[in-house]
């Protein structure tokens, strides 16, 4: 131990492979790090400073079966992020949920109004591709300081780029101070970049041309595994050596009667207000 937190790098071409790839490394390499969530007789987690691209995030097969969580929970997830289904849970006072991403993103609230910095984003875009400033934030400085559970994700950042033909595609980073390797970073992504591809319709839309969704590079501060569910994580790790890629992996098809039901759940939950 040298007291430096290893710096990582991965990439893969699809969202399952690069996510594999970012867990196994982090399991490997990753230094030994206490956190201000464990529990006596928890070991450290496994931490590390960590960048990982997902070269085309909407290549199949896109799901890795080794994610905790349901495919209606991803499909529920995806529906947060991107359309804010549940916006309205937002409640500090009530103990309930202090933020979501989607309303920091599309409506960040300050001196009394909400900012819209998806919007703000695609009309740069739109105006000019190259732009170093399409981006949106979530840290809310008043707020998420003294809070239990403050935002892992810090920022979100677009630019386009022309094919060798002459199309453009887009390409977004995003910046997580902190991030649950094994159990959030996948269900994050998913969403993420269904964003990417929303912001790259609404792009397109503007310039009447089409716009490709390219790369996303994930950059994460604190990219860790915990100690107290190390034995779970052992279930990932024999999956990884006994199974084929394939076997580990489904495509997009596969799960959309689960997606069509979790969807049939968010209706059935609008409809009753909760």
């Amino acid at each position: 131990m040298n007291g430096n937190i290893p710096t990582l790098f991965v990439t893969g071409k699809t969202l399952p492979e690069a996510w594999e790839k970012a867990v196994l490394a982090c399991w490997r390499e990753g230094a030994a790090i206490k956190t201000e969530y464990d529990k006596p007789g928890d070991p450290p987690s496994r931490d590390c400073t960590m960048t990982w691209v997902v070269e085309d995030p909407f290549a199949e097969p896109r799901i890795h079966r080794a994610f905790p969580g349901g495919l209606e929970d991803l499909e529920i997830y995806r529906q947060e992020v991107v359309d804010g289904v549940h916006d309205h849970w937002i409640a500090p006072r009530e103990g309930k949920w202090t933020y979501t991403y989607h309303k920091r993103l599309f409506g960040y609230e300050i001196e009394g109004r909400a900012v819209d910095q998806i919007e703000a984003a695609v009309r740069k875009l739109a105006e000019a591709g190259h732009t170093r400033r399409a981006q949106a934030i979530t840290w809310n400085v008043h707020l998420d300081p003294p809070t239990y559970d403050p935002p892992c994700l810090q920022r979100l950042w677009f630019r386009l780029l022309d094919d060798e033909e002459g199309r453009p595609v887009l390409n977004m980073n995003a910046h997580w101070r902190s991030r649950d390797a094994y159990k959030a970073a996948y269900m994050n992504v998913f969403a993420l970049t269904d964003l990417q591809r929303r912001v790259a319709g609404r792009v397109a839309e503007r310039i009447g041309r089409p716009v490709r969704v390219g790369r996303y590079a994930d950059l994460v501060d604190s990219f860790h595994i915990y100690g107290s569910y190390f034995k779970d994580f052992e279930g990932f790790l024999r999956m990884v050596e006994k199974r084929g890629f394939e076997d580990r992996t489904w495509d997009s098809a596969y799960a959309e009667p689960m997606f069509a039901e979790a969807r049939e759940r968010l209706r059935l939950e609008k409809e009753e207000g909760r």
